[in-house]
Order: structure tokens, then C-alpha cells, then sequence
């Protein structure tokens, strides 16, 4: 009978280590917004004040994602799917020769990419929380984050997504600009020096699991 119990309770406390394990799984996939005071407190949300505009009020919510539904819009269905399950956020800054041989790689291949710019100190801190480094550049597809540029291992990730090995776009493709990292919302309180910055953090990326068939060599999943 104690056995019993004992084994009850260990279930009862398994349970709760996997929901806990799942509420910080979705924290970490949240967007976080920095808000700075203007007592030059900082403060942390993740959902963005209303602001009136021509005295409708509008959310800020509704901002698209790095890698969202805009990036897959007008895409063939098969590379929509992917698209749409693993976006790739490619982050680059001025002058960086590796952020060039990144991008050229995505779009030679034909990858829709979203692209964020670092160039400001918000934007290096706002790398930092998401990638846990100052470095260049940083690319993301779905959960996975590669640090750095290497053309085996961005092919590798890409592969192991179910990316085309070759470009589908159809000619009337066009991406979307690079925008910065961090912008500026309007707040109502922008008269009195409130700024809020979007910080977009992402999922920590998942581990690399045994070689799974001969098409996906590394074993990556996803």
C-alpha cells in the first residue's frame, strides 16, 4: 500500500514538472516588449499599449512576426508549408562580409527569409537577449539558432527543414525589405518621453538528435 502511494505521488509530481516544463516553453516563444519610463525605469510586457490614431484605437498586437505569414504569402504550397513551419529570421549588420555570404546563400537557393538589422545599441541588446551573444550573423530556422556563418551547416538546417535544395520562387517574388531589429512603437505617452521597443525573443533551440534516415545525415530535428 505505501508503495502504492509513493508511486502516486511520484506521478502526481512527474505531471507537474511537464506542465511546468510546457508554461516555460511558451513564455520563451513569447514576444517580449522592453518599455522604458520616463523615470528611465525599464519594464517588461508582452503585449503592446493601444494607441489612438485619428481617434481610433488600434493595436500594436497585430504586427507580423520575423518569418510570419507575410514572408510565405504568394509562395508555392510546398515551400508556403515549410515557410510557414520554420521561418528563417536572418539578423545581419553593416559592414559584416559573412552576413553578405549568408544572404547570398538563402537567395540563391531561393529561401524566403525575413532580415533584421543590428545597428544601434538597442539592437546589440536586443541580440543579446535573443542569442545570448554580440555576434554576427545569427540566423534562425524555427527554434533553431546557428551562430555564425557556415555554408555546410546552413545547408545542413536548411535540409533537415524540408527547404528545396534548389529555388521554386516563382519570378514574381519579392522579399521584403531589412528592417532594424528594435522600433519604435507610438505609445500615448510619447509626449511625455515613453518609448517602447519590440525585443523578439525566441524559443531556445532544440537538440540535435541521432541520424534518422540517409537523406538527413546530421540527424537535425526540429
Amino acid at each position: 500500500m505505501k508503495s502504492s502511494a509513493f508511486c502516486f505521488s511520484a506521478s502526481r509530481a512527474l505531471l507537474a514538472l511537464v506542465l511546468a516544463s510546457g508554461a516555460v516553453t511558451a513564455l520563451q516563444a513569447q514576444q517580449v516588449y522592453r518599455i522604458v519610463g520616463p523615470d528611465g525605469k525599464v519594464t517588461f510586457s508582452d503585449r503592446l499599449p493601444s494607441v489612438q490614431v485619428n481617434g481610433t484605437k488600434v493595436s500594436e498586437d497585430n504586427a507580423d512576426t520575423p518569418g510570419g505569414t507575410a514572408v510565405a504569402a504568394g509562395l508555392p504550397f510546398e515551400l508556403r508549408q515549410v515557410a510557414l513551419k520554420y521561418p528563417v529570421v536572418l539578423y545581419t549588420g553593416d559592414n559584416c562580409a559573412p552576413c553578405g555570404a549568408g544572404r547570398s546563400l538563402l537567395t540563391s537557393r531561393g529561401v524566403p527569409f525575413s532580415e533584421k538589422t543590428v545597428r544601434t545599441a538597442a539592437d546589440a541588446e536586443a541580440l543579446q537577449r535573443l542569442s545570448g551573444e554580440a555576434s554576427l550573423p545569427f540566423l534562425t530556422i524555427g527554434s533553431q539558432q546557428l551562430k555564425g556563418f557556415s555554408d555546410a551547416e546552413w545547408t545542413q538546417f536548411l535540409n533537415a527543414a524540408g527547404y528545396p535544395k534548389s529555388s521554386i520562387l516563382p519570378a514574381s517574388y519579392r522579399p521584403a525589405a531589412a528592417a532594424p531589429l528594435v522600433t519604435v512603437a507610438p505609445t500615448p505617452a510619447a509626449a511625455e518621453g515613453r518609448e517602447v521597443n519590440t525585443v523578439r525573443k525566441l524559443p531556445a533551440a532544440r537538440p540535435v538528435q541521432p541520424p534518422a534516415n540517409s537523406s538527413n545525415p546530421s540527424g537535425i530535428k526540429f
